[in-house]
């Protein structure tokens, strides 16, 4: 066993129940010497200017969104302690614990949790795991992947926007005309073939395709449509 998982595992408490609270205190410091309450809030707020006076290992978080003061002292403990935070769930806003998790918290403890679960949760999440069930794993992975996606649209939609007028024109008529030979194109847009062919050529270089087919082929992967 090393040194590391021999030390004292310092835990700080932000609980804002009283009742809750104190018996979080007195589970948490009959486990000495192997954890014990280093310091309690009753908000992130109050814990904030005491955070490396204290220098917890852990944080067990009960957040309470009353307020946009304690909602950002909150967002600013998770992104910028040290310290690994374990999130109390009391509340049924799930969209406020998943903001949590994606923000650096590293683990849920329900509210019909046991008090030999929270132990060991405490012990895992301080060991550098996640305290996550696999069903909340995956909703994260499926929300991460949501993001990826849209974020990967928004810079397609901003390689369109390089175009000019002209281009995106011919850009959309392209799309709404798929596998329409050239000569109709043009004949739809008043322009010759050559000078058709003349604006492809700076589309393609513009959305780093080669040609028609790798432009349908970009279109229908980025799910790109006219504005």
């Amino acid at each position: 066993m090393s040194d590391s998982s021999k030390k004292t595992i310092r835990v700080l408490l932000i609980e804002h129940y009283s009742i809750v609270h104190y018996g979080l205190e007195i589970l948490i410091n009959k486990q000495q010497p192997k954890m014990q309450v280093v310091g309690s809030f009753a908000n992130c707020t109050s814990a904030l200017p005491n955070l490396e006076r204290l220098s917890p290992d852990v944080i067990l978080l009960d957040m309470n969104l009353n307020s946009d003061k304690e909602s950002q002292a909150i967002l600013q403990l998770i992104t910028l302690s040290h310290a690994k935070i374990l999130i109390l769930k009391w509340m049924q806003d799930s969209e406020a614990y998943d903001k949590a998790i994606l923000a650096g918290a590293k683990g849920i403890i329900e509210k019909e949790a046991t008090l030999d679960t929270i132990l060991k949760a405490i012990e895992k999440v301080h060991e550098g795991q996640l305290w996550l069930n696999q069903t909340y794993i995956k909703k994260l992975i499926d929300q991460l992947s949501q993001q990826a996606s849209e974020k990967d649209v928004l810079q397609e939609e901003n390689k369109v926007d390089k175009l000019t007028p002209k281009e995106k024109k011919i850009f959309f008529t392209m799309i709404e005309n798929a596998g329409v030979p050239a000569k109709v194109i043009s004949n739809k847009l008043n322009i010759s073939e050559s000078t058709l062919r003349n604006h492809l050529t700076s589309i393609y270089e513009k959305l780093e395709v080669s040609n028609k087919l790798e432009l349908w082929s970009y279109v229908h992967k980025h799910k790109l449509k006219q504005k």
